[in-house]
């Protein structure tokens, strides 16, 4: 008997922990914990993406989640491999629980194997074109009437210009930008572009700062479309498929930006969209 659709993150790890997806957490471990800190500048661009990484391997799955700066030190992993995930998933850190949370929903289904998953492989190359065949790949998700206004919880550029280019208006939100590569203001205030938004685009960065079960409820009350483009929690935010997720693109680790070589991502679309 499959288990009933969460409706938070919470619900779900308590689902988690009960032995709702399969074995109990604690008879699965960490072998081990990767803290990573990150730097992109694509060729022509102005903007350098500074980015932090838990990574937690437990089997043949790795669970994965972004945080800010100073949120999580280095010294977290010196004593996490061989923790069990029940000890991870109920971490006082909230990136730790969601990559703990991660690596065990990758590991009980992972994405290579899901029925419903759309393995979507990027091609070798250089990081340029690698980013460019993800970023399409997530934009072939985006199914918007002309004229919609599409809120970009989690701004990359090139979605900006896939909803301009499929006849939408962006409404782009992020803590970490003011502006869009063409200028266009990036408001810090996502209950703003939530009200003005026909459809919803949010980053898996969602999921690790709390703002997600928010973004969650409002789509599920208000009938909106919601696509999730996640290498943070890729497989937690396939849990919400169907209950207020409409499409997901999960790009479990290696992500496009750690590897020169063809890696795949995979594309979800829930029954309902």
């Amino acid at each position: 008997m499959s288990p009933s659709p969460p409706h938070s993150v919470s619900e779900l790890t308590d689902a988690v922990l009960d032995g709702a997806h399969g074995p109990r957490p604690r008879e699965l471990d960490v072998t081990s914990a990767f803290w990573l800190h990150h730097t992109t500048r694509l060729a022509g661009s102005a903007v350098t993406y500074r980015n932090h990484y838990l990574l937690l391997r437990s089997g043949d799955a790795f669970g994965a989640c972004a945080f800010e700066t100073g949120e999580l030190t280095p010294d977290f992993c010196a004593d996490a491999s061989g923790r069990s995930l029940d000890d991870l998933v109920r971490h006082e850190s909230e990136p730790v629980r969601l990559a703990a949370l991660d690596a065990y929903l990758g590991r009980v289904q992972p994405h290579r194997d899901a029925p419903t998953a759309e393995a979507v492989v990027l091609p070798a190359g250089a990081p340029e074109a690698r980013a460019r065949a993800r970023d399409a790949a997530v934009a072939g998700l985006l199914d918007i009437a002309p004229g919609s206004r599409v809120a970009l919880i989690g701004v990359v550029n090139p979605l900006v210009e896939a909803i301009r280019g499929r006849g939408g208006v962006p409404l782009p939100c992020d803590f970490n930008l003011t502006t869009t590569q063409w200028g266009d203001p990036v408001t810090d205030d996502m209950t703003q572009v939530l009200a003005e938004a026909d459809a919803v685009v949010a980053t898996g960065m969602a999921l690790s700062n709390g703002s997600f079960d928010r973004i969650l409820e409002h789509c599920r009350k208000q009938g909106l479309p919601l696509v999730v483009y996640a290498q943070s929690g890729s497989a937690v935010a396939r849990a919400f498929l169907g209950a207020g997720v409409t499409a997901l693109s999960a790009e479990p680790f290696p992500f496009s930006q750690f590897s020169a070589d063809a890696t795949a991502l995979y594309r979800y679309r829930s029954e309902a969209s």
